[in-house]
């Protein structure tokens, strides 16, 4: 389970240095349960005006599908006072898939 917290942090990670509008800040939050639940939240303001298109989408699955091995869950969206936030949350299973 360790490799699919990294790799859902390293993936929101990811996402907000692409996508968010001059975020100042980022904050990685574990909480070891069960569940386990990662929280990803950046201060960004949306997609930079005049940059790159618009992801694929392909980390929000990415992220999805590895919770789900676990039989776990990633929610995403904005943030009501501006941001992004991933949750992801993962009963605590014992043995690595």
């Amino acid at each position: 389970m360790q490799t699919v917290v990294y790799r859902i942090v390293q993936e929101a990670l990811t996402n907000a240095l692409r996508y968010a509008d001059a975020p100042q800040e980022a904050r990685v939050a574990i909480a070891y349960g069960p569940p386990v639940t990662v929280v990803v939240t950046d201060d960004g303001h949306g997609r930079a005006s005049g940059g790159g298109p618009l992801g694929s989408g392909r980390r929000l699955v990415g992220m999805r599908e590895r919770a789900r091995l676990y039989g776990g869950s990633v929610e995403a969206g904005p943030r009501p006072d501006g941001g992004w936030r991933v949750t992801a949350e993962l009963p605590d299973v014992e043995e690595d898939r």
